[in-house]
């Protein structure tokens, strides 16, 4: 039987999604406790495979077992076997064509961004930090620039393992909320880093250090050298994964900027 669940976990207590030998992914965090249900050896595999620090709040993995256990035991009962910082959400039985990686029809992030002066001291593992102001009409200019299918290889990550660097940026937003910044992405996958070398590049962009068109000529030269340092991955969310409706799994929760800034550990009143 092939199972599907969705994850959440905050990424800062790891390294990682991928499994590694000192056990200290959320992979290994996982497979331990589905292991321990259904009493056999398990291995998962995951949507997006997030790196150290970074969160999920959508993570989808799938994964093979001959137990017998109903539906609630993947969710509760893996749920009593793992740290606080994991918890699965939903389970659902799914056919053996499904795949939670190749399957998927789309990926959405959101980068949350503390725009002060003064670094966050509560929140520092739940945000990225820039200290100077960013206006942004500069950085949503240049973001659109971006939309469309397009080679990436500019925002890619030496160690990247996808097979083609082009992909299909399908929506970006950047909003303002008092003191945060927060970019959402949303891209049929995404490339190693993509998503923070990019917000690296529109943070450049929105304090001024940057032009708008500036973005297009590092997109055009496929350069990686030609774009900005990779940001940090304290503010980066994967938000949501979707699959065709076929599939019979719960549909993405689609979060308000409040939803996602309480995700982010900031009180209702950060939007003020």
């Amino acid at each position: 039987m092939r199972i599907a669940l969705g994850i959440e976990y905050d990424g800062s207590a790891f390294c990682g999604w991928q499994t590694q030998p000192s056990g200290c992914a959320v992979q290994d965090a996982v497979d331990a406790a589905l292991s321990g249900i259904a009493a056999h050896a398990v291995q998962s595999q995951c949507a997006g495979r997030t790196d150290a620090g970074v969160h999920a709040l959508g993570q989808v993995v799938h994964f093979d077992t001959s137990a017998d256990r109903p539906l609630s035991a993947w969710v509760r009962g893996v749920n009593t076997l793992l740290s606080k910082h994991i918890a699965v959400q939903w389970a659902r039985a799914v056919s053996d064509e499904f795949h939670a990686r190749n399957r998927a029809t789309a990926r959405s992030y959101a980068y949350v961004l503390l725009n002060r002066p003064e670094r966050p001291g509560v929140q520092h593992s739940r945000v990225g930090w820039h200290h100077r102001p960013l206006e942004l009409d500069p950085m949503r200019e240049a973001v659109e620039l971006l939309l469309g299918t397009h080679d990436f290889s500019a925002f890619r990550a030496a160690e990247c393992q996808a097979i083609s660097p082009v992909k299909e940026l399908r929506g970006a937003t950047i909003e303002r909320f008092g003191q945060l910044v927060l970019f959402q992405f949303t891209a049929d996958a995404f490339l190693h880093h993509m998503v923070r070398n990019i917000v690296g590049c529109l943070v450049k962009i929105g304090d001024g250090t940057r032009a708008p068109q500036w973005l297009e000529q590092v997109l055009e030269s496929r350069d990686r050298s030609q774009a900005a340092p990779t940001f940090a991955p304290d503010g980066l969310y994967l938000t949501a994964v979707e699959y065709d409706a076929a599939w019979g799994l719960p549909p993405p929760h689609a979060r308000t900027p409040a939803e996602m800034l309480l995700s982010a550990g900031f009180a209702a009143s950060a939007l003020s």
